[in-house]
């Protein structure tokens, strides 16, 4: 009976943790006041807090109580390669893209720069909104060598243009440069994206490089800044002869 009362403990206030019913930073009431509200032990509330816990709903501290975890940030990984269809598989939320642009263009100073090339020659120019669970929050700018990707089909552009260049292009994607920096706002990310009053935005710059080491992509992937946190995992070398 416990079991099912502690479960259902964390079945409510999970989903309206996710609902959005109860927001990040606020505090659920005390181990007391929940067993009081779902006529039960403290020590059976105090497994369904553990489980909200475990689980990255809550934040418990010690002497102040447990207070809401912000869940609706999606986790984008710095370091590694991977497409946007990737990680939203894994994200197991509702998704859409929407393609603004996929064409043939002269390229931009700037453009010419990052790619290493002369202003004004032909680069295929990919524009492409992301939306998650209805709300457009990033916007992908793709530039590419024609020399090495001639053409992308619509049907790559609106699902994985990664699966197009390795599964129909065959070519050997090894790495990428990043950079990360936060911008304002400029009048196209209003347009093109749903910002609300949001004043900066967090851009990630990509120079992707084939296993020969050719340049053959520049990406700027521009993210509300609410909705995302980049994340890493390092670990520090041990000095062989130095322990800690």
């Amino acid at each position: 009976m416990n079991k099912n009362i502690y479960s259902h403990i964390y079945n409510d206030y999970s989903a309206r943790i996710q609902s959005g019913q109860l927001q990040a930073g606020k505090k659920i009431p005390s181990e007391s006041q929940l067993a009081a509200a779902y006529s039960t032990s403290r020590e059976t509330v105090r497994k369904a807090l553990q489980m909200l816990s475990e689980n990255g709903y809550i934040h418990k501290i010690k002497g102040k109580g447990s207070f809401v975890l912000d869940t609706q940030r999606l986790n984008f990984p710095v370091s590694g390669l991977i497409s946007f269809k990737e990680v939203a598989d894994q994200l197991g939320r509702s998704i859409r893209t929407i393609v603004y642009e996929n064409s043939l263009v002269p390229c931009s100073s700037s453009v010419s720069q990052r790619l290493l090339i002369r202003e004004n020659e032909p680069v295929w120019k990919v524009v492409r909104a992301r939306e998650i669970e209805g709300e457009k929050i990033i916007l992908d700018k793709d530039y590419f060598l024609p020399s090495v990707v001639p053409s992308i089909p619509a049907a790559a552009a609106e699902d994985s243009i990664y699966e197009y260049l390795e599964g129909k292009l065959h070519l050997r994607i090894s790495y990428a440069k990043k950079e990360i920096s936060v911008e304002e706002v400029t009048s196209e990310d209003r347009l093109l994206l749903d910002l609300h009053d949001y004043q900066h935005i967090v851009v990630v710059r990509n120079y992707v490089h084939l296993v020969d080491t050719q340049l053959f992509q520049y990406t700027e992937s521009r993210h509300r800044l609410d909705k995302f946190q980049f994340v890493d995992f390092a670990r520090r070398a041990q000095m062989e002869g130095n322990p800690l």
